[in-house]
């Protein structure tokens, strides 16, 4: 019972240093998508976020704003991870064993 302890412990461990890396790398990344809009033939990039209960929309310019949307796709990956890491975490959590 002692190795079971043991693993589900180091298993709590390592899902909380998940956690927190994932959400230190989150806080770096930008939120919200990318938006296309084509005007007079003309197309110009948005970022469309929320703030609040608004939905903003920020002018990017007329360029393809490529590493932006590079890293909103990187934090859509973490956001799925740190997802995992939070049921796994709720579910040791329930086991009491810390």
């Amino acid at each position: 019972m002692d190795i079971i302890r043991g693993l589900l412990s180091e298993n709590l461990k390592y899902y909380r240093k998940v956690k927190k890396e994932l959400e230190e790398k989150l806080s770096k990344l930008p939120k919200g998508s990318i938006k296309e809009r084509s005007i007079s033939g003309r197309v110009y990039y948005y970022l469309q976020k929320r703030e609040g209960n608004k939905v903003v929309h920020q002018y990017l310019g007329k360029k393809k704003p490529e590493e932006l949307i590079a890293n909103i796709k990187q934090r859509k990956v973490f956001e799925k991870e740190l997802k995992k890491a939070k049921d796994s975490l709720k579910l040791l959590e329930k086991t009491k064993v810390q």
